[in-house]
This record gives structure tokens, sequence and C-alpha cells, in this order.
């Protein structure tokens, strides 16, 4: 049985539909994240989950148990819903040391002192915090601060723990500690994650699976290998990790640069099914650019280059478009206005907007 089900959940604000019909099944113990632009319905679907908004239509099941349904008019408030929940903002109580942070929630639920002071103990050394327990938020980085949120969370034994983009307010390189953190606070409580976040690589790192949300409307479920090499649509593979989109003319399973038809094609095998014209969408890595006087590729223009510590990431025109590479600086430098010519090893295909 699957531990947590949404059931053509839809949810309105006025006349704007902000979760379209979303149908879903996160099994225990997996780390499932929504992963979308700013307002495609990511937070609100957590929102709906946790019982801070209820669901105009649809049905949420956890563990086979309805938590909420438009059809039985059934609702379960947020505090009787066994979920963690870590926000955006740390969400800490500033008169409150670490310890009492931690404990709060426990004394609201009126759990015994022993049990209560066995699961702070246990939640602080589950997050590096034991040994700040008596200072007060103040005092703390944000990093730390986080840390106090998240051990608030594992404190009362979730069933399933909500984040909310929870690392967006820290530095980048703490982000990706916390990360891993998260990780293994989920494989020793064995707890299910839901993860809601914008940034593409923090969802490829954590999730066993995750979904892509736009405009409130599922556009692909699976896991972040599957949906970064086969992406349902061009919407989804614009928003997973960085991309292409060069409009190519179709002629006899060929493909060229628009205002390019006589020149050497980008590949010889185009489909037919977007009719004459098409993208070719690849990522900026997938592309050879081969200097001085090769005849193999499709002749090009360097606009710009940019170091980037270990790669290049140069701008180079096509006719009128535009592309991206990225290449390795040990592939030596092209400079700026330099004639190049482009080879594309991997090219997905998608209809014209």
């Amino acid at each position: 049985m699957s531990e947590l089900k949404l059931i053509s959940v839809t949810k309105r604000f006025n006349q704007v539909v902000a979760v379209n019909k979303l149908n879903l099944e996160v099994q225990k113990g997996e780390c499932f994240s929504f992963l979308g632009p700013s307002g495609c319905g990511k937070t609100t679907t957590l929102r709906m989950i946790a019982g801070f908004e209820d669901l105009d239509e649809g049905e949420l099941l956890v563990d086979g148990e309805v938590y909420s349904s438009s059809y039985k008019k059934y609702y379960l408030p947020p505090e009787k819903r066994d979920f963690g929940m870590v926000f955006q903002a740390f969400a800490v109580w500033p008169h409150l040391t670490v310890w009492d942070n931690v404990a709060f929630p426990l004394q609201i639920r009126r759990i015994p002192k022993l049990e209560m002071e066995k699961r702070v103990k246990e939640a602080l050394q589950s997050t590096g915090l034991s040994a700040i327990k008596d200072l007060y938020p103040s005092k703390l980085s944000g990093g730390e601060q986080q840390r106090i949120a998240l051990a608030r969370a594992v404190a009362i034994n979730p069933k399933v723990m909500l984040l909310d983009e929870p690392l967006s307010n820290l530095d980048p390189k703490l982000r990706e500690e916390m990360r891993f953190e998260i990780k293994d606070l989920q494989r020793r409580f064995g707890f299910t994650i839901l993860y809601v976040t914008h940034d593409q690589a923090e969802a490829m790192a954590l999730s066993d699976r995750m979904l892509v949300m736009n405009l409130g409307v599922v556009q692909q479920v699976g896991k972040p290998l599957e949906i970064y090499n086969e992406p349902a649509n061009k919407f989804v593979f614009s928003f997973i990790g960085l991309s292409n989109f060069l409009k190519v003319r179709v002629r006899e399973g060929k493909a060229y640069p628009l205002g390019q038809e006589h020149g050497p094609p980008i590949s010889t095998e185009a489909p037919s099914k977007y009719g004459e014209s098409c993208y070719a969408a690849f990522r900026p890595g997938e592309v050879d650019l081969i200097s001085g006087s090769s005849e193999s590729g499709v002749p090009a223009i360097v606009t710009r280059s940019t170091f980037l510590g270990d790669l290049v990431d140069y701008r180079i025109s096509i006719g009128s478009q535009e592309i991206r590479v990225q290449k390795p600086k040990k592939n030596g430098l092209l400079r700026n206005g330099e004639a190049c010519r482009v080879r594309i090893n991997r090219i997905h295909w998608f209809p014209l907007d």
C-alpha cells in the first residue's frame, strides 16, 4: 500500500486553478520532490497535504485512511495529521533555547516527560545540535537554525516529513551540506519525505522520484535520471538542467538550422512527425566545437566566451540563432569572433510552440 495517495486533487483561488486534477502515489520511505517554477502549484499541493489548505475536489489518503475528501465532506485538521513540517523560513522561537524549541511541539502533544526528553535528545544528536542545546537562536548561524527546525520535526516521529524549500535561505555551500544531512536523517528514521523546491540540483540529489509541475498541471513523474534523459515535453527539458533549442527545417530526414538549409545538416536522423519545422533540443555539454579547417559540423561563430573554472561557457552563433556550449578548459579557449564548427552528439526533438 502506498504511504500517501492523491486522487484528482484540485485547488482554486477565486477563478485561478492552482492545482488541477493531481493524481499521485508516494511509497513509504520514499523521498519525493515537487519541482517547478514559482506559482506552479507545488507549495499549494504541500499545504493541502499538511492540512493548511483544504482541497476543493478530490481525496487525500495516508496509509489508506482518508485525510481529506470533497466527496465525503471530510477534512482532518493539521494538528491531527502525523506530519513533520519544515518551512523556508527557519520558524524558530527566538525566546526559547535550542532544547526548548525542539521540545515545544511535544509539550503541546502532552508527551510524557521521560519520553519527551528521550526524543529531544535523540533529535538533537541526529542533527548535530547537542553541544549547543542551551543557546538561543540569535547566537546561531542560519544552518544551525535550520537544523533546529529539522530536529523539531524529527522529534514528533512523523509518518511523513514535509519540507517546503527548506534550504533556499542558506548559502550554496551550506545548502549542499544540508542536502546530505536530510538524506541521512531519512535513512536513519525511515520516514517518507515530500520535498518542494525550484532548485533542479537539489531535487536531483535528494529524490528517489520527483514530479515536475507547471501552471498547476503535472508534466512528468519519474526518477531523476529518467526525467533528465527522457523528458516528456519541451517544458520539462527546459526546466531540468541547461538547455538549447535550435529551430530547424526538416527535409528528407535531415535537419538544417533555420535559414541555413543549403549548408550541412545538424542531423541525418530527424523525425518527420513534427512536419517541416521543429526544435532540436540539446544540452550545452552535448556539443563538440571544432576549430580550424575541418569540414565536419555546422559552421558557426563564437560570440562570447566566459571562464568558469573547470569549464569555459560559450555563446555560439549559428546563423541568426545562438546556442550555449560548455567545454572543459583543457580543450583550449576559442576567441570571441573566431569561426568554428558545431557537432551535436545527442538531440531531443520537440514541436515548435
